[in-house]
């Protein structure tokens, strides 16, 4: 993948969102680990349907059982699908 995108601040929603439908538009691989407090944005509709370009998406399950409210819409994961997502990517971006 391109670009993993690191969340681990739930004020970043806008942001990622923006970020991951400029991926989509012009055809750059990337994914997203939600991770502490922006795991909540796991049970957000439109947080999902953005994810949905990703080629890997995961959400911290430790992280969404601590914020999480209301269904998962997000694969729950952990730190080691954290770090097979960062081995495989060319950029992290953190947000």
């Amino acid at each position: 993948m391109e670009i993993l995108f690191l969340v681990s601040r739930a004020e970043s929603e806008s942001l990622l969102c923006a970020l991951l439908r400029a991926c989509a538009r012009r055809h750059i691989p990337c994914g997203c680990f939600l991770t502490g407090p922006a795991a909540a944005l796991a049970s957000r509709a439109q947080v999902e349907i953005d994810l949905r370009a990703c080629v890997g998406v995961a959400v911290c399950e430790y992280s969404w059982e601590r914020f999480g409210r209301g269904p998962c819409l997000v694969t729950p994961g952990s730190q080691t699908d954290n770090s097979a997502m960062a081995a495989s990517a060319r950029r992290i971006v953190s947000l």
